[in-house]
């Protein structure tokens, strides 16, 4: 199969994926997003009957037509909104709002700015959960590769040992408690740290003390998420490296008498390229979603902050928002996974052609 064909047939499935994923969502939260609508109806029909008193007076005397006049409001507000239809008609309106990201408005949250859009509120949240995990996910990979390499090319040393206890103890220990550990060391006992948030309380107004102040802000949960993950990346690339040292090219590398760095580099990594690739992908899908419980320990207003908040108050638009974009990024990431591994390893391509 060419590469091109192998993109396209990708492509293709992954979009499959996601109108089923985004449809079961939609039904998911079908229930719920149908009950705030009608509560919101109801509460419309309350404000018009009280925007004109002489309505209200002649109702407010005959219990029999105000019942009748609110179902009559009720049925005409239904159809407005479209609750009248079926409910596979419902939902399918509805994921077809998510696929063309016509996310709605939320019910109680807002943007800095004080839009309601949930468009509006995810954009805003999506890249500080960039800045912060994203950041701090690229330097575990960085540190977590150059040290799996080195403990792999020298198995036994006091730098394997060392990697393989600290990678075990670390990767034990949850983010947010590391996290709650940190901040009454470094924030509060030593005082060199700020507890969280993103930026001072008035957030300095030049550009570049502001630029340096969000730094500092971001040093400590940096700090705390590749404390806790670089051993385990690192282990894992030292085991995934280790397992190519055994194969019998590298033998023959070796003796043709080609350098250990050659040997490394050319050709163990690029044949361990895959296992780590979909780690490095599943890494950065990961940190793009954010962690809700650590982005609350820090108060940082990131995606799993806004998450967090829309379950408090039951958003249910910023909810299912949230949740599209999320299935939409990891799919993206996923069809991204697998053209690099095509583009690596033409085998891939070729179990594709047969599946097909």
């Amino acid at each position: 199969m060419g590469f091109g064909r192998y993109v396209v047939i990708r492509i293709l499935n992954a979009l499959l994926v996601l109108v089923i994923a985004i449809f079961i969502v939609s039904l998911v939260f079908s229930h719920e997003a149908e009950m705030e609508l009608k509560s919101k109806i109801e509460e419309q029909i309350t404000s018009m009957l009280r925007s004109d008193p002489k309505l209200l007076r002649e109702l407010s005397s005959n219990k029999t037509a105000l019942r009748e006049w609110r179902e009559q409001q009720r049925e005409i507000l239904y159809r407005r909104y479209g609750l009248d239809k079926p409910l596979l008609i419902r939902v399918l309106g509805r994921t077809w709002d998510q696929l063309t990201l016509n996310l709605g408005t939320s019910h109680s949250l807002t943007s800095l700015s004080g839009e309601s859009k949930v468009s509006t509120i995810i954009l805003e949240a999506l890249p500080r959960t960039i800045q912060l995990f994203t950041t701090a996910t690229i330097i575990v990979i960085i540190i977590g590769l150059l040290l799996g390499l080195k403990a792999a090319q020298k198995v036994g040393s006091l730098l394997d040992k060392s990697l393989s206890v600290f990678a075990i103890v670390t990767y034990s220990l949850p983010m947010w408690w590391t996290g709650m550990l940190f901040i009454i060391v470094f924030a509060y006992y030593l005082n060199l740290f700020p507890a969280g948030g993103m930026m001072s309380m008035p957030p300095p107004e030049e550009p570049v003390a502001r630029f340096l102040d969000m730094l500092y802000h971001m040093i400590l949960p940096v700090f705390t998420i590749v404390f806790v993950s670089f051993g385990g990346w690192a282990y894992i690339t030292r085991s995934v490296v280790l397992s190519q040292f055994q194969e019998d090219y590298v033998m023959v590398a070796r003796a043709k008498g080609l350098p250990e760095r050659r040997v490394l580099y050319g050709h163990v990594l690029r044949a361990a390229a895959p296992p780590i690739v979909t780690m490095m992908t599943f890494s950065l899908l990961g940190s793009l979603g954010g962690a809700i419980i650590s982005e609350i320990v820090f108060n940082w207003p990131g995606m799993g902050r806004l998450y967090w908040m829309a379950l408090i108050q039951n958003d249910v638009p910023v909810l299912l928002g949230n949740t599209t974009v999320s299935i939409i990024l990891y799919l993206a990431s996923v069809v991204l996974m697998d053209l690099i591994y095509g583009f690596l390893d033409p085998r891939v391509r070729v179990g594709a052609a047969v599946r097909v």
